[in-house]
Parts: C-alpha cells; structure tokens; sequence
C-alpha cells in the first residue's frame, strides 16, 4: 500500500462520519428556520439518506457472514446444498438482497429491501424538493419585479 492510499484510509471514514454529522445538524436546523425553501438546503436531506440507506445496505448485503451453513446452523435452519447451488447468483446481487439457508428462509432481515426502496424514493422526493424550491422561488422573484 502507498502513502496515498495509506492516508486515504485514514482519513477519509472521519470526513465522511464529518459530511453526514454536518448533514444531519443542517438537515434539523434547516426544518425549524424554513431553509428547504431554498433548493440548495435539500442536498443535506440528501446526504442524510445516503448515508442511512449505505448502513442499511450493508446490514442486508452481509447479514450471512462469511460462513452462511455456520450462520444458518446458529438460527437452528437447515442449510440446503442443492437450493444454494442452484441460486447460486442471488446472494451476489444489488438488489434486492437475499442470502437464503433453503427456500424457506432468508438471513437478510425483512426490513432491509423495503427500508431501500422507501430511501430510494425519499432521495427522488429531495430531488422533487429541491426543483420544486427553484421553481417558486424563481416565480416569487419575478413577482416581485
């Protein structure tokens, strides 16, 4: 490893723990002064659900470990060979996420893919906020002339 990349595994988890700090006190601060009425304010909310969506997509993507039989013996399910060897490509996806003992049981909580799709959506509503914001407060100017 060289410096650079040495340095940058340092440094970087702080500025982003200190990126998604900062989002979530703008993100609050901003509710109670009326600031999403501009349409820069809505990058912070933004930033807020990328980051919990990010921990969200960790939790699910490695709810097996790195043993799934060893995972699946822990929860008293039976580990099925020939269901793994056969969707062998599912755990491996993006989307939705599923790393299953047998066809009856799945180690990824229930709450991971829907609590993705509902952030998803979240982010398309900052994205609606935020043009939504230009475009009265463009109207409003315009009034005002």
């Amino acid at each position: 490893m060289n410096v650079v990349s040495a340095l940058a595994a340092i440094a970087l988890p702080p500025l982003v723990l200190a990126v998604f700090v900062l989002s979530v006190w703008k993100t609050a601060r901003g509710l109670s002064t009326r600031r999403w009425r501009r349409p820069g304010w809505w990058a912070f909310p933004a930033v807020v659900l990328t980051g919990v969506g990010c921990v969200v997509w960790f939790v699910g993507a490695f709810s097996g470990g790195l043993d799934v039989r060893e995972a699946c013996a822990a929860r008293g399910v039976p580990y099925d060979d020939a269901y793994r060897s056969e969707q062998w490509r599912e755990p491996s996806q993006w989307f939705p996420l599923h790393n299953r003992c047998n066809a009856d049981h799945d180690l990824v909580p229930a709450w991971v893919n829907p609590s993705l799709v509902a952030l998803a959506l979240l982010l398309v509503g900052c994205a609606a906020g935020a043009v939504a914001a230009a475009v009265i407060g463009r109207k409003m100017s315009e009034k005002a002339d």
